[in-house]
């Protein structure tokens, strides 16, 4: 009996490598539409969240360990990118924006 192979049979590509356009993937990154500017997102696994993170959609933790998505503008900076809970992403035209106030601030 031969020993196992753990390798992938396929001529898969790896994360790391340029596929066939010249461009270097890094996990699933698509480009999506909204507010009129193309936004890069990223979905992050539980695994590699280590952080927490505050979500702009909710206002809410991000626990370290929970699936999320992470947002940026095509043109932006990396101080540009935002971590989002998957359904506050999905939901963001439906949310308006959150206004925090202060303790004792009127409610109207």
């Amino acid at each position: 009996m031969s020993p196992r192979r753990n390798r992938p049979q396929g001529g898969g590509q790896s994360p790391d490598r340029p596929d066939r356009a010249g461009s270097v993937r890094f996990g699933l990154e698509t480009t999506q539409e909204w507010r009129g500017e193309e936004w890069v997102v990223r979905q992050v696994g539980g695994s590699g969240a280590g952080k927490r993170y505050r979500c702009p959609g909710c206002d809410q933790e991000i626990p370290p360990g929970v699936p999320h998505v992470v947002a940026w503008p095509r043109l932006g900076d990396v101080d540009d990118r935002r971590h989002w809970h998957t359904s506050c992403w999905n939901a963001r035209d439906r949310r308006r924006a959150r206004v925090q106030r202060a303790r004792n601030a009127p409610r109207y």
